[in-house]
């Protein structure tokens, strides 16, 4: 029987493109192996989670183990859409860690009323960013089971 864990697949839902694009680096840089998809809105996201539309495919989709979320973005923010998530059935077991630049208190209160995992503001530098995501990596591929 093998011990060894299987990449985690994480699903990060943010609409700033630069965000994005530092986190894939991070991850890279950070030797954590894991398989990163990218959503830009709520929409997207419960659409990729529900395997609606373009994300129906689940072999090029697969639904995530962990979800990245940001709390401003367009059409539907990431409030709306984690108490959405949280809602449903299938899919409210999956973690989420609030990724934000929100330092609100309001929010990190809402995000943990409405069912995260974890709440961290933005890391202002790439070296800091690149151990978190080492972190976050280890800490969820190596040490939390998963359903």
């Amino acid at each position: 029987m093998s011990t060894e864990k299987k990449p985690l697949v994480i699903l990060m839902a943010d609409d700033d493109e630069d965000d994005r694009l530092l986190t894939a680096e991070a991850l890279v840089e950070s030797r954590v192996l894991n398989e990163l998809h990218f959503v830009e809105d709520g929409v997207q996201l419960l659409n990729y989670l529900r395997g609606e539309g373009q994300y129906s495919d689940r072999a090029k989709y697969p639904l995530p183990g962990l979800i990245l979320l940001d709390l401003n973005m367009p059409k539907m923010d990431g409030r709306e859409a984690l108490a959405q998530l949280k809602q449903d059935p299938v899919l409210k077991r999956t973690p989420v860690v609030i990724l934000t630049t929100s330092k609100a208190e309001e929010d990190m209160l809402r995000g943990y009323d409405l069912g995260a995992a974890s709440y961290i503001t933005k890391p202002v530098t790439f070296d800091v960013l690149v151990e978190l995501m080492r972190t976050l990596g280890r800490y969820w591929v190596e040490f939390v089971e998963l359903p």
